[in-house]
């Protein structure tokens, strides 16, 4: 019995990490690529939720002032939640360039913010992006094209991670080249599972709010446009640009919330899996639901293989398989003191990047199931934000 549980918590990892992807390509291969969107120049509000982003906040409003979108047919609304640094005299200092602020005292939680600018939006579709999040001047013109097909309600873009943080940096930077390749295969099955609150669109007409209580606002957003019928689609051609947090510790603390929001996800499936979509929901379980399952079996694999190697007619494979699992978690712990930047840094970052993410996810567990999370998210210290405050 416990060496069919240690199979199954193995095949449970590689099944999430490995055969959903290939069995997605495997699918997408059968379906042709889809066909160009024809141009489409709607009117756009880009909303900019903003917590204590002094550091930040004149690069972003500089960015969103230098999108190649026509000027009548944009509005850039900057969202301060409870801040109480000088982020909203900054976005002031902006008003007669159109920036628009709104501000509030009071701390809302993101989703909570959003809601509150709503009245304010003057555009048939709404962009959503983050503070920390820089845009190619192109990015807005991509990221709408695709609402030319009216099926379409929600279009995220492909977060890409600056080069040259080191070890994290480039581990950061492969996990969204891996999550952009999912979302590729994905949409040629005709419908993303995953939309990036930093780089994401929805038709203003079926923007609703729902539980303005959830961990993460942009998924829980695109699962009720997937539930009502419409379709994700992922624009790999709308890089957002971001720099990793200034270190692993901020990195889980980042991580935790978002798996804390996944793990609320999963409770609420009910609500969100669309039943009349069986396809959808299977991509949304094995690419969503189960990836915060992980360190479960990873604990479930370790334990398991602890009992059968004590045994002494235990086969010799699951010797070999646990020193395997050792070796693995021993690079990964050495990996967290590893500061190069060349290929035997990156290399011993990869599993101190995933063990670091679903010790994240652990934590993510204990905040949801201990009801320590909150909508209120912690600001996380980006790398830029270090560069500036040492110059300073």
């Amino acid at each position: 019995m416990i060496i069919v549980l240690l199979w199954l918590f193995i095949l449970a990892i590689l099944y999430t990490y490995f055969g959903y992807p290939a069995l997605l390509t495997l699918l997408a291969r059968l379906r042709p690529e889809p066909e160009p969107f024809p141009r489409l120049i709607p009117s756009v509000t880009l909303l900019v939720p903003a917590y204590n982003e002094e550091a930040v906040i004149t690069q972003k409003v500089e960015n969103s002032l230098n999108l190649d979108y026509p000027d009548e047919k944009f509005q850039v609304i900057v969202i301060s939640d409870g801040s109480d640094d000088r982020t909203a005299d900054i976005v002031l200092g902006y008003a007669d360039q159109g920036i628009e602020l709104s501000h509030s005292d009071e701390r809302l939680g993101k989703m909570g913010a959003i809601q509150r600018a709503i009245p304010l939006v003057r555009g048939e579709i709404i962009v959503f992006t983050d503070a920390t999040n820089f845009f190619e001047p192109n990015a807005i013109q991509e990221l709408v094209l695709p609402f030319a097909d009216p099926s379409v309600g929600v279009v995220t873009g492909a977060k890409s991670i600056i080069q040259g943080d080191g070890a994290m940096g480039a581990s950061e930077g492969f996990y969204w080249k891996y999550e952009s390749f999912i979302l590729r295969q994905e949409n040629r099955l005709g419908c993303c599972t995953a939309a990036s609150g930093d780089s994401m669109a929805i038709r203003r007409e079926i923007y609703d709010a729902g539980d303005t209580d959830v961990f993460t606002e942009d998924f829980h957003m695109a699962m009720r446009v997937i539930r009502r019928g419409y379709r994700v689609i992922h624009a790999p051609k709308v890089p957002s640009y971001e720099r990793v947090s200034i270190s692993a510790k901020y990195e889980k603390e980042r991580r935790a919330r978002i798996v804390a929001g996944r793990y609320q996800a999963i409770f609420m499936a009910h609500k969100l899996l669309p039943p009349d979509r069986p396809l959808v929901a299977w991509q949304i379980i094995s690419h969503k639901f189960m990836r915060p399952l992980v360190p479960l079996f990873m604990i479930g694999a370790l334990l398991s293989n602890l009992l059968i190697a004590a045994k002494p007619e235990a086969p010799k494979i699951y010797e070999i398989l646990l020193y395997f699992q050792f070796i693995f978690y021993a690079a990964a712990l050495i990996g967290n003191f590893v500061k190069t930047s060349d290929a035997f840094g990156k290399l011993l970052y990869l599993p101190t990047f995933l063990v670091n993410s679903n010790i994240a996810a652990l934590m993510g567990l204990y905040r949801f199931l201990t009801k320590q999370q909150t909508v209120l998210w912690k600001r996380v210290p980006r790398r830029e934000e270090d560069a500036l405050n040492r110059e300073k």
